[in-house]
């Protein structure tokens, strides 16, 4: 299992390496939006540099409010473009996969248009994906793309797509949190998670782990019920870079303590979903 931090883009980028390696982080979850971190500002030899003499790996982290399915086509083939670069900047950087946020923001027009259009962008997107050899991966987000169900609609046309596992997300305008029946139906296809605490509701907090209401021990054993043992980013915001470093405390004491917990102990909740999953692990 490797820990990451991810940068904070209103801040100098070389200067969030060099914390994020101090902290002593296996990997940056470098996300390239603006205004300090945009693609098409950057000097990639210059970064891939810092990146190297850091130690740090890399990654792909992308704006979550382009505009994927904007009923504008100009618009929508603009949002293409711009993660297209970060596509291409991320594989030159050795980032293995690149994540997406599916978008949600077209007014006056229903489901099968936002999946219709999400699905036009990502298969655009898939070509240069190929050509550079980085893999993309769709995030769950609260509300709309948040259940086995709903991630089913993009993840199901396009195989080659990887999951991007945001845990706190799935804490989040949901009865249940639906990380159990995500890893059910897609935990093949799991390629990177994100893990922060929240009190559930509407607010996505981003606080320190045991600061909310997260069984994180119960999800930590639920990612190592399906095998996963790859990066994990403590998307921890907070001024105050100790809640971050207790974090990741936590973590590493959890999976190894969680490592000997057996599947049997996971509430009842959790083991429905394992065993009546949309898509078999």
């Amino acid at each position: 299992m490797l820990i990451g931090a991810m940068n904070h883009p209103g801040r100098d980028l070389f200067k969030e390496i060099e914390w994020i390696a101090s902290m002593g982080f296996d990997f940056i979850d470098l996300t390239l939006e603006p205004p300090m971190a945009e693609v098409r500002r950057l000097n990639l030899a210059e970064l891939g540099a810092a990146l190297k003499a850091s130690g740090l790996g890399v990654v792909g982290h992308t704006a979550y409010y382009l505009p994927m399915c904007s009923p504008f086509e100009s618009v929508r083939c603009a949002a293409v473009n711009e993660l297209r670069a970060c596509l291409q900047a991320f594989a030159q950087l050795g980032a293995r996969w690149m994540n997406l946020h599916p978008d949600r923001n077209a007014p006056l027009h229903d489901r099968k248009f936002i999946i219709e259009h999400n699905l036009k962008s990502l298969q655009e997107l898939l070509p240069t994906a190929r050509a550079c050899g980085t893999g993309l991966m769709v995030e769950n987000l609260p509300g709309h793309f948040n259940t086995a169900r709903q991630v089913s609609e993009l993840l199901d046309p396009i195989p080659e797509l990887g999951l991007h596992l945001d845990i706190g997300h799935a804490n989040l305008l949901v009865e249940l949190n639906s990380t159990d029946e995500l890893l059910a139906a897609y935990g093949k296809r799991l390629r990177h998670v994100h893990l922060h605490d929240n009190k559930g509701g509407a607010s996505d907090l981003h606080l320190p782990l045991g600061a909310g209401t997260l069984e994180t021990d119960h999800y930590i054993r639920s990612l190592q019920a399906v095998g996963y043992d790859d990066t994990i980013t403590l998307e921890v915001f907070s001024p105050d870079r100790h809640h971050l470093a207790y974090s990741v405390e936590i973590l590493r004491k959890l999976w190894k303590d969680c490592a000997t917990a057996p599947l049997a102990k996971l509430p009842r909740p959790a083991l429905q979903a394992i065993r009546d999953p949309i898509h078999p692990v």
